[in-house]
């Protein structure tokens, strides 16, 4: 399967969120996450695509080296979550995250899915995205994994 162009808001072991502000072509700091909370991976949005909240559809990338606010990338889909989100306004919606290997990584290179990581991993994924939306008012409940192919199949609908 092709791979899918990824750019970088808050790079990994960050305490900031940042967010692209497509009007501006520029990244603005949107949040300042507790002490002691960070991204533990690369987050970011595929270009040229768009979910139900109206934004671009969002990527977790994995990888063995640190990146940049900016940075784009060539990635292969290992599979995500698919996530429900309720809103601080009541309104719930999918918004599911996406998973990713950059095309570049060495030490992922074997990894084709997201079964081939320790369950463990996959959980604390999770609950990262819980308690950062918990952080903003929002609730986010996981509804199972994604196989790659489902990952590509609904990049290419959003």
């Amino acid at each position: 399967m092709d791979a899918v162009i990824a750019i970088i808001e808050t790079p990994k072991g960050s305490a900031h969120k940042y967010t692209y502000e497509r009007d501006k072509h520029l990244f603005k700091l949107t949040k300042v996450l507790p002490a002691g909370m960070v991204f533990p991976f690369d987050f970011g949005f595929i270009p040229d695509t768009k979910g139900e909240d109206g934004d671009p559809l969002d990527i977790i990338v994995i990888s063995e080296f640190q990146t940049f606010t900016g940075c784009m990338m060539d990635c292969r889909i290992i599979g995500g979550i698919k996530a429900q989100q309720t809103e601080r306004d009541g309104r719930t919606l999918r918004n599911d995250r996406f998973i990713g290997i950059p095309e570049v990584s060495q030490l992922f290179a074997d990894i084709n899915s997201t079964e081939d990581f320790p369950k463990k991993i996959m959980d604390q994924l999770e609950a990262f995205f819980k308690n950062y939306n918990e952080q903003s008012g929002k609730q986010f409940k996981s509804l199972g994994r994604m196989t790659p192919e489902e990952g590509y199949t609904l990049i290419q609908k959003g």
